[in-house]
């Protein structure tokens, strides 16, 4: 398909962002920015944090890891559940009790403020690279689509969408993102669902017919369609998969400030935890389809002639071996999520930043418009963090982005994990100023066993329950600095 008719409609999309972040982004402030206002309807916030949680690196790189790895990914899946379940009944009470904008300012109030500042920095790592991660896939792909012809580089390209996400998301916040999530949600889904008929249509199957011919296949790990694996030394053990990816979702989820932030504008706990619960029902439904699609996209590759594997199977058969119509779908799919990945990172890494590093909601000193200034300018400058950490990640030119994407989460989100851990079920206080190097020393630790275990243990891999591992060692540091008392409550 030209690239011209592509660019077209990716102008055309970006048109209609606009026009939502000009209605929603009237007469917001910092409140409407950071938390909505405490107004959102828990259905829209529901069904938009299906398009984050997923992102670009879902609609690309798990039906492309069906090849190796056949569904495996969905024993992950079965942890993702218990993971929202634990987040509506525990961390949400919690929240909402506190009355918070920023999650990190239980820490504080908890343990002290420098385990306050560390929650609120590893979070700002941890979502740079994870969300810069995924917005590289997609801009790689949207580069070798449609800007390459224009002879533009990558840089460029990077540059351009990033002003785009700042665009329409510079007043509004998240008011405004929680309907942008919905409208590209809709999309993404929608051309899931349209490359599944039609390949189910041009392959003459039906939806039996295609779940018995993807038992039938075999890649590298069995069936295609086979989801548990059994050896213990396997990364791929299905302990170890659904007990990683249920601390994957409490950590990734419950406690990253960009979900909860969209979690907490609604008004109500009631609502709050309906909208989780809903959340993670749609999530297993969701990623079950990408999974299908995974398998019928390698069937479809061998009647084809196709021998692409990976994250770049589903471009390559959309764009080249599917009508046109089909192929302006995945385009809109595929940059429906690529928005949500970052517009909703770039907000709530500017709002960590005024709220947990410069204490903006304390300083009472300043007039709401200095407030609102300054908000701003950390805005531009996260999004210019995000264009050098997207180039970081085209050097580097990792083959499988959420394998990547997995892994930077066990190191950087452990320690987020060991610190509510601790403030939850202990009582105990800790030596405050002492728990920056706890949680700096517990990644180390993790980094050292990765290598130091299959010395021991012939063929084993450690895999995305590292993050398990780094949590608990964070836990098990602090109580070594913790004594037995009730920490006081730092405002």
């Amino acid at each position: 398909m030209s690239p011209f008719v592509l660019l077209a409609f990716v102008v055309g999309y970006f048109l209609l962002l606009l026009s939502i972040a000009w209605y929603t982004g009237k007469n917001s402030d910092n409140e409407s920015f950071f938390i909505g206002n405490k107004n959102s309807n828990w259905m829209l916030v529901a069904f938009g944090m299906i398009g984050t949680s997923l992102s670009g690196v879902t609609f690309v790189s798990v039906p492309g890891a069906v090849g190796k790895e056949s569904f495996a990914y969905f024993q992950i899946v079965i942890g993702y559940f218990i993971g929202y379940i634990t987040i509506a009944f525990v961390l949400l009470p919690l929240y909402y009790k506190l009355n918070l904008t920023s999650i990190y300012n239980y820490l504080g109030n908890r343990l002290g403020i420098k385990s306050y500042k560390t929650g609120s920095a590893f979070f700002i790592l941890s979502r740079t690279l994870g969300a810069t991660a995924r917005l590289y896939l997609v801009v790689k792909i949207m580069q070798d689509l449609i800007l390459t012809d224009f002879g533009v580089p990558f840089w460029a390209t990077t540059l351009i969408i990033l002003i785009m996400i700042l665009v329409y998301t510079y007043e509004g916040g998240v008011k405004t993102i929680v309907f942008t999530d919905t409208l590209q949600t809709s999309f993404m889904l929608i051309g899931l669902v349209v490359c599944i008929i039609y390949i189910l249509h041009s392959m003459h199957l039906s939806f039996g017919e295609a779940i018995n011919a993807l038992g039938t296949h075999h890649g590298p790990k069995g069936a295609y369609s086979k989801i548990f694996f059994t050896d213990p030394a396997d990364k791929l053990f299905f302990v170890k998969q659904i007990l990683a990816g249920a601390f994957i979702t409490i950590t990734m989820t419950g406690l990253d400030q960009e979900m909860m932030q969209k979690t907490i504008s609604v008004k109500t706990l009631k609502n709050s935890q309906k909208n989780m619960v809903a959340l993670s029902l749609i999530m297993v439904v969701v990623i079950f389809i990408f999974l299908l699609l995974g398998g019928l996209l390698y069937l479809y590759a061998e009647k084809v002639g196709v021998t692409t594997t990976g994250d770049d199977l589903f471009p390559e058969i959309a764009l080249n071996h599917m009508p046109s119509i089909v192929s302006v779908i995945f385009v809109i799919g595929l940059i429906s999520a690529l928005f949500p990945s970052a517009d909703g990172a770039i907000t709530a890494l500017t709002s960590s930043f005024c709220i947990d590093i410069l204490g903006m909601k304390r300083r009472q000193d300043w007039a709401e418009e200095k407030k609102k200034k300054l908000r701003q300018r950390i805005h531009l400058t996260v999004a210019f963090i995000f264009l050098l950490f997207v180039m970081v990640f085209h050097w580097v030119n990792d083959p499988s982005m959420i394998n990547v994407i997995l892994k930077m989460a066990a190191y950087t989100y452990g320690p987020l994990l060991g610190l509510f851990s601790f403030g939850i079920l202990t009582k105990r206080s800790v030596q405050d100023k002492l728990v920056p190097l706890v949680c700096i020393a517990s990644p180390l630790l993790c980094l050292a066993l990765e290598f130091i275990t299959p010395l021991f243990i012939t063929g084993f891999k450690w895999g995305p329950e590292l993050l398990v591992v780094n949590g608990l060692l964070t836990f098990i540091g602090l109580l070594t600095i913790s004594k037995k008392s009730i920490a006081p409550n730092i405002k």
